[in-house]
């Protein structure tokens, strides 16, 4: 008979990787979604730019907010229970994507609103499943599960990339149904073999104070930080708007108020205590960074790719969102080649090192990117994203074990979902963070290198028409594998466009023209990004390296069996005994931890 272990692991890495697919799957199917086959929308229209942030982001964001209500909602109701709901809403929202019924702007309002349906199922699935393994699994064996779901956490994004420029060939709606069967089978399996192993208080409630603070708090910043990357007036981007000012402003005094409400609230919701744990805490920060630090990169390097790097090499603009996938897949192998062997390492040698040395790789490789050129040979470039695949596989296991193991069974549901919360805003800030810094550093060099490709194209009658060209349209015809000047050219005066002979336009409109134009301003925008990228891994990995010695909380069984493993016994079994127990307080936990 299989153990129950194996069915949790099956279980869970099925959940969590279907909701990680999903998470990227629509980046590389988006040419298709908005084609003239699919809602049918112009991706340059104005306005249009809020309805692209919004079906990127709207699944993270409602992820990023809900996450730590279920948490507490699985501490009370069980976690299986609420993790088989996530199922279930997963493939409701995923069947109405599917089944989408308008075009244009409607159909764009549809999309996000069951985007959000299905980031709600994908909350349920995330905050749940760590808990559910860390219930299941002995301490020594913990970071080998953790790994293998981490794998499907982080590789599922990559294989999101490749699936939807696989599906979208066929027809955009099968990028949504696929997810169907997953999800009615992995529905009915959690149903019949999830077991609920948790550690429940049926006297807690829920913290209504805390959630309408940190809920209005989060969802107002990341709203003001989605609205601040659209143009505003003149200026290229929203920061400037009073709305945005006010947004950003008020969500993050909710937010800074959000550890003093928790600390003054009778059963709170995010557990400040926990804090007083140092593996807990410094395992947070250094997620916390490094999620910062690595979330908007696949969006940097595919922008790179479809944008610029593979027009230049004679591939179709129709063609460049699959491919991106495909030469992304480095990435993908680096993750699951460290993703399983570092949480096994964790289990015998702990998190620390382990963790510390992933980070820094990570923090090298973004490095070793500022060097290249727009027009870089493959190999190099596939060998520096495979480490930061490595890096980041290295990391995840060990310190989301470390984490886990530093908390009593009764706290693992909300840790689990204070884990996945953590990493989540980390992740949607990222896409801001990364988006403003390329726009500026494009709105501020965007003209001058269209100027000099314009100049040689002897077409520099065009230069007030491209110098008023939105750094927004500009990443989003290279994310989205579209060649704007034809459009561009379309739309401008004929008393422009007829001074130009019918060679200066095909030159204008050839493969490699826009790439060559928009390339040396793109790389100088990357560059920035990936500095502050390194930062933040650094400072990350120096996080890690002071989360003190290996630590497993003396909370539950399978604690003082590893404690006992290692040669350190109990001396009192009174002691042990209350150990066993549900009713430890954290003073009593803290006072008789063991560090080894």
């Amino acid at each position: 008979m299989v153990k129950y272990k194996w069915v949790a692991l099956s279980n869970t890495t099925l959940g969590v990787l279907m909701a990680a697919i999903n998470g990227t799957i629509i980046l590389i199917s988006l040419p298709a979604i908005l084609g003239k086959n699919g809602i049918d929308i112009n991706p340059f229209a104005p306005g249009t730019f809020l309805y692209l942030i919004w079906i990127i982001m709207g699944y993270n964001i409602i992820t990023a907010v809900i996450l730590l209500t279920i948490g507490r909602l699985s501490d009370i109701f069980g976690r299986t229970r609420l993790f088989n709901l996530g199922f279930v809403i997963f493939t409701v929202g995923s069947v109405l994507l599917f089944l989408t019924p308008n075009k244009g702007n409607l159909g764009a309002i549809e999309l996000i609103a069951f985007r959000l349906v299905q980031g709600l199922g994908a909350a349920f699935l995330f905050a749940n499943s760590t808990a559910i393994l860390t219930d299941a699994f002995p301490a020594n064996e913990r970071g080998k599960a953790l790994g293998l779901n981490q794998v499907a956490a982080l590789g599922g994004s990559f294989i999101g990339l490749i699936l939807g420029g696989i599906l979208s060939v066929f027809d955009w709606r099968y990028v949504f149904l696929v997810s169907v069967p997953v999800g009615v089978f992995g529905s009915i399996w959690s149903v019949m073999k999830l077991k609920d192993n948790s550690i429940r208080d049926l006297t807690q409630k829920l913290d209504y104070l805390g959630n309408i603070v940190f809920g209005g708090g989060i969802t107002i910043f990341l709203l003001a930080l989605t609205y601040g990357l659209l143009p505003y007036g003149k200026s290229v981007m929203g920061w400037s708007d009073p709305w945005v000012i006010a947004g950003l402003s008020v969500g993050a005094v909710l937010l800074i108020l959000f550890p003093f409400v928790e600390n003054r609230v009778k059963q709170p919701m995010f557990k400040m205590s926990l804090f007083k744990i140092r593996s807990f805490a410094f395992g947070n920060f250094a997620s916390f960074l490094g999620a910062l630090g690595r979330g908007g990169l696949m969006f940097m390097l595919i922008i790179l790719l479809q944008g610029v790097w593979l027009p230049l090499h004679n591939f179709s603009y129709a063609s460049t969102p699959f491919w991106a996938g495909i030469y992304m897949i480095p990435m993908t192998l680096g993750f699951l080649t460290m993703g399983p062997i570092g949480g096994a390492l964790s289990d015998r040698y702990g998190a620390r090192g382990i963790a510390t040395i992933g980070m820094s790789i990570v923090a090298v490789a973004f490095v070793l990117l500022t060097f290249f050129s727009y027009d870089f040979s493959y190999l190099p470039f596939a060998l520096v994203i495979y480490m930061l695949g490595f890096g980041s596989g290295m990391f995840a296991a060990p310190n989301t074990a470390a984490i886990m193991n530093s908390v009593s069974p009764d706290n693992r549901g909300i840790s689990s979902g204070m884990v996945a919360t953590v990493r989540n805003v980390a992740q949607t800030a990222s896409m801001g963070i990364f988006f403003t810094i390329v726009i500026l550093a494009l709105s501020a060099n965007l003209p001058h290198y269209f100027n000099i490709a314009l100049a040689s194209a002897h077409a520099s009658s065009l230069s007030a028409a491209l110098d008023s060209t939105p750094p927004t349209a500009a990443i989003f015809s290279a994310f989205l594998g579209y060649n704007p000047m034809g459009t561009i050219i379309a739309s401008l005066p004929t008393n422009l466009t007829s001074t130009l002979s019918s060679s200066t336009i095909a030159t204008l409109e050839s493969l490699t023209w826009f790439p060559n134009a928009l390339a040396p301003a793109m790389m100088h925008a990357l560059r920035d990004s990936f500095y502050v990228g390194a930062v933040l891994s650094v400072v990350a990995a120096a996080l890690s390296l002071l989360r003190g010695k290996r630590y497993f909380h003396p909370g539950g069984k399978d604690a003082v069996e590893k404690y006992e493993s290692y040669g350190i016994q109990r001396e009192d079994n009174n002691k042990k005994n209350e150990i066993y127990g549900k009713t430890v307080t954290q003073e009593k936990v803290m006072s008789n931890d063991r560090k080894y």
